[in-house]
């Protein structure tokens, strides 16, 4: 069985689709980088944020960088994570052709504005094999709880 890419089923006429499909036509003419800002200097790690009852987990994936490339910052309930991955440069003298070059590179910054229902002086972070995680515990007195009816 192949493995295919999963493409979410849309009602057959959807105006939002029609504005979905224009304003991502119109996105990839900025993608040029005669026109906008060369794909080198626009680097965004993949993230992932999931919850349970007792924290947020957010992860973001920063391969080739380590612990010193990274900044994390939480000021007026916002999380924001800043870093640099560095272009690897050849030797001098080296006459390197490139026929396909898709590795990103350049700053990023992803802030996340954090609900007041966490413990913002809790939040722990752990960086390992190019996985930054940061769990953030939720407060005890705000997690919400069953109100049972009086008799």
């Amino acid at each position: 069985m192949a493995i295919t890419k999963y493409t979410l089923r849309r009602p057959a006429f959807s105006s939002w689709a029609d504005m979905d499909r224009i304003s991502n036509r119109f996105a990839r003419i900025f993608d040029d980088p005669v026109f906008g800002v060369a794909p080198k200097e626009r680097w965004s790690p993949a993230l992932s944020v999931s919850e349970n009852d007792d924290e947020l987990l957010l992860t973001l994936e920063l391969p080739g960088l380590g612990e010193e490339d990274i900044t994390i910052e939480y000021e007026n309930d916002v999380l924001r994570i800043t870093g640099e991955k560095k272009e690897e440069v050849s030797q001098p003298g080296t006459n390197r052709k490139y026929h396909v070059y898709e590795r990103r590179y350049g700053s990023f910054d992803r802030s996340f504005r954090l609900p007041n229902t966490v413990d913002s002086n809790g939040v722990v972070a752990a960086f390992e094999k190019g996985i930054l995680s940061l769990t953030v515990p939720k407060l005890a007195e705000k997690k919400g709880r069953k109100i049972e009816i009086s008799r």
